[in-house]
């Protein structure tokens, strides 16, 4: 694949995507060198990474590789979701509006509060007798 592709980062909680979406391809998608379907087993997963491609209409007309690290699934699924989002929007500034509209573009910056030090967890006290 030494032909012109679209590269972008896509981020959420701890995992980071980093995707290259290749103009004219078949609509093969591969995943840290595996298969689509092979690396997200999970049919929501699935349906979360395809979501940028289904609300334009390029699901066969682009090929996707990504190497994407850190994390679980699901938050690898919404990073690589939003790394096609954005390379989408720099193959073809057009499609913006499209995916936009979808909540596509939009980082979700959640993340894991840490832990305090006195406490069990994040908030979690230790539990408080009176008597």
């Amino acid at each position: 694949m030494a032909e012109k592709y679209f590269q972008s980062v896509g981020r959420r909680k701890t995992s980071t995507a980093q995707v290259r979406l290749y103009p004219g391809g078949k609509g093969k998608i591969t995943i840290n060198d595996r298969d689509f379907e092979d690396y997200f087993k999970n049919d929501s997963a699935r349906q979360k990474v395809l979501a940028p491609l289904v609300a334009v209409g390029k699901k066969e007309s682009v090929d996707i590789t990504v190497r994407v690290v850190g994390g679980g699934l699901t938050g690898q699924a919404d990073a690589t979701k939003l790394g096609i989002a954005r390379a989408l929007v720099q193959a073809d500034e057009v499609l913006k509006a499209t995916i936009k509209a979808e909540g596509l573009l939009t980082r979700d910056a959640r993340k894991k509060e840490r832990k305090k030090f006195g406490l069990r967890g994040a908030r979690r006290a230790t539990q408080w007798r009176k008597r």
